[in-house]
Parts: structure tokens; sequence; C-alpha cells
């Protein structure tokens, strides 16, 4: 069995579904989580960016680079948005497919809805269909693919930005699957990016959103690919797990949308740390212990969340968002972890360090087996007279213990105030995105 073919003909299956309202609903939430992140993100890291228009000389053009107040040409757009929505670290996954889905998505979405003149609605559907193509093929490709060293947000990204912008610029079937298959070619995206004070993790983001419009344009130059790039001794599973025989999952995996299962983050830190971060906020509470009465804390979760995020001495904000130890301690002193908290001021604060350097990491067998199903840490505080243990199992923002409305809304809002968006504007791209019909040229136009 071709097993491209199989996978594009139930993506398609998908597509030519209904959506319900509750998905649509869903995926207003994430583009607005998205535009929010965007623009934070381009101010989190503006002397970089400064630094890169010197160096780049980026073209001027009319398609709007989220969160720069700069229009540029569209490879430029494209690929500033994939940079600026994953600088945070902020943007929304699933931890099944250990992906994040929506920053490469709508990177490349939103230039190319200004460019043809699309509204929300046509960007939503989407949008949909390429967080459906993402998580599956990463769910089918999980937990091997990340132990190889693979950052699944690029290598299966790729393939749900290019399918999803291949249904909204209506492609025959045939342009969708040369699309694809060009997609397949160019996945890549390497985890060592989370290492020793490596601040390339948005690259990953940045350069996919940009290879899946070098997928579309191939596309319709009329290049062709391998009739089926996922199969054989060298085809796409093969690179990402090392083995041939890889079980394609199901589209719609246990009868609901991939965008369903996704979560918002509450804490500015990768989603590994979000447990003990959320135990250690828990247990201030409950005994109000003060810092320096603490002995050790002990954090014993799934093997997976381990490796590369157990240092105690980050180097750079980027390297404490990966930090279990640092996003713990913070949790602990603040009694919350947002982007304040993980800026370069916040490392240096001694209190916070000296804490982070007494969090021991450890992994715990039945948690590991636990997840994904669950996604749990336990984190014990040991003082002096004695201990105290909190487990979380779904942290604030996973589907099965989601923001609340208003909590969602207090994101969005401190979001585009830390990206010193006027409110004004921030509440009319809020309303405006809950218009379908409204223009995405219109909704970007000042952000």
């Amino acid at each position: 069995m071709n097993q491209s073919i199989e996978f594009l003909r139930a993506i398609d299956g998908v597509w030519k579904q209904p959506l319900p309202s509750s998905v649509m609903q869903k995926a207003e939430k994430s583009l607005l989580d998205y535009l929010a992140v965007t623009c934070a993100g381009a101010v989190f890291q503006k002397e970089k960016l400064e630094q890169y228009y010197v160096f780049a000389e980026p073209e001027k053009g009319r398609f709007k680079a989220i969160g720069t107040r700069k229009s540029m040409v569209l490879k430029e757009a494209v690929f500033l948005n994939g940079l600026n929505s994953h600088a945070l670290d902020f943007d929304d996954g699933t931890n099944a497919g250990i992906i994040h889905l929506g920053s490469p998505i709508f990177s490349l979405l939103l230039p190319l809805a200004q460019r043809y003149g699309f509204g929300v609605r046509n960007v939503l559907k989407a949008a949909v269909i390429g967080y459906e193509a993402s998580y599956t093929m990463a769910v089918s490709i999980q937990p091997e693919h990340k132990v190889l060293g693979y950052h699944a947000t690029g290598t299966c990204g790729v393939i749900g930005a290019t399918i999803a912008a291949s249904y909204m610029l209506d492609f025959t079937e045939e342009e969708r699957f040369q699309a694809f298959a060009a997609a397949c070619v160019s996945a890549s995206g390497m985890l060592k990016v989370l290492d020793d004070g490596s601040e390339l993790k948005p690259y990953n983001v940045a350069k996919t959103a940009l290879l899946s419009l070098t997928s579309l344009q191939l596309s319709k130059s009329g290049f062709k690919g391998h009739p089926d790039p996922l199969g054989g001794y060298r085809g796409y599973f093969k690179m990402m797990t090392g083995k041939e025989d890889v079980e394609l999952k199901p589209v719609l995996l246990h009868g609901t949308y991939a965008i369903m299962k996704t979560y918002t983050k509450p804490y500015a830190s990768c989603r590994y740390t979000h447990p003990a971060v959320e135990a250690a906020i828990y247990l201030k509470k409950r005994y109000g212990w003060k810092v320096d009465e603490i002995e050790i804390i002990k954090v014993r979760t799934y093997n997976l969340a381990v490796s590369g995020h157990d240092h105690t001495e980050p180097r750079s904000s980027y390297s404490a968002k990966m930090s279990i130890p640092y996003a713990t301690a913070v949790g602990y002193v603040y009694g919350r972890a947002g982007m304040r908290e993980f800026s370069e001021e916040c490392l240096k604060n001694k209190t916070v360090l000296n804490l982070a350097k007494k969090v021991c990491v450890e992994e715990d067998d039945e948690l590991s087996k636990a997840f994904p199903v669950l996604q749990p840490a336990v984190v014990e505080i040991q003082i002096k007279d004695g201990i105290g243990s909190e487990r979380v199992d779904f942290p604030k923002g996973e589907p099965e213990n989601p923001l609340t409305e208003a909590e969602f809304r207090d994101r969005y809002n401190g979001l585009m105030e830390y990206a010193g968006i006027d409110p004004a504007l921030s509440k009319a791209v809020f309303d405006s995105v809950g218009c379908l019909s409204a223009s995405m040229d219109d909704i970007v136009r000042g952000l």
C-alpha cells in the first residue's frame, strides 16, 4: 500500500467534512493565541531582529511580519513570522505528538491570505486541516523520532503547513501531492537547539514555514516528487525513525480533531516544565515555607521530560525556559511563571538561582509508562522538619484542564500589552477574529 496516498486520502476526507462549531471556535482561539504570542515574541528578541535587519536588509513589501510593525516581501514575512512565533516557547502544541502545531501553519497562512485576499474563515479551515496533518504524522513516528534527536515541529510541521496552504489556495489533487512530496524532502529539525544555551529553537519554526512555502512554489512550477515519499527504505518514515514498518495512525485519532488536543500555555516555558511548575505553586500556597528553609526539591517525571531539561544553571532566557529546576524555582518564588519570570533580568535573581540548584530531576518508571495519556510530575519539597509533596497529571492549559474564557482573555491581553500593542487595537483584533467574514489583511495591518 502506498502510505503517502493513504495519508493524503484520509486528510482529504477530513477536509470534505463540515467542521463542527466547537472546532471552529477552538481554531479562532488558536489564531488569537498565535497573534498574541508572535507579537510578544517580536518584542522579546527585538535587539536580535534589529541586527538581522542590518545584515539581511529585508526587502520592503506588502506582507506583514507579525509584531514587527514592518511589511516585507512574502518569503521574509513567512520566515520572520515563524521566528517570532516560537521565540517565547509560548505557542500551542500537543504532548502525544511532542510537537508545536500552530506556529509554522499560521506563519505561512497569514501572508498567503494577505496575498490572495482570504478572510478568517478560509484561514481557520485550512489551519484545522494543517493541524490534523502535522499531528497525524507526529503521533505516527513518536517517540522514536525524538529519541533520534529530531524536533517534530520542523519535520512534521512542514508537512502540515504545506498541506494547509495547498487547500487554502485550492490546489488540484496532483498539485497537493507534489507539494506534499517536496515537503517530505525538505523536512528537518534538530533538537540540539535545546542544549547549552542555544537560541536557535525558533529557527526550526522559521525555516519550516519558509520550506513549506517553497514546497508550494515547486509544486506550482511542475516539479514532481517520488510517488510514495513516506514509504520505502529511503522514505520519510525510515529517515525519521530508522524503521520502514511504521504504522500510519488514523486521522481524527480517538474521534477528535487534532486542534482540540492542543494545550494553551499559562507558563512561559517548555511544556515539559509545566507539571513541576504547577506543583511548586501549589506547595507554596499550601505550606508557605520560606526559600531558605528548603533543603532540597525532588522532581520525578517521565523520561522524555528529563533529558535536556534537568540543567540547574541556565545560561540565558532560552536556556531557562528549557530548565525544570529553574522553572520550578520560579514557580515557588513568585507563584507564577510568566514572561517576566524568564527575562534576562530575572535570571540575575540570586534567590531563584540558588533554589534552582537545590532541584533534582529524576525519571520515574511508572510516570514514564503513563505518558502520553498523562503528562505527570511529582514534586517533593524537603525542609528540616517536614516534607510536602504534590503530583500534577494535567497542568493548566491542557485539554483536560483548559484555561477559562477569562484566563484566556487575560493571557491574550497580557501578551499584547507586553508587545506594546494599543489596547484599542488589541481589542479590535480579538473581536475581528470572531467575525469569520473579516479580511485577514485588515486584521494584521496594525500589527
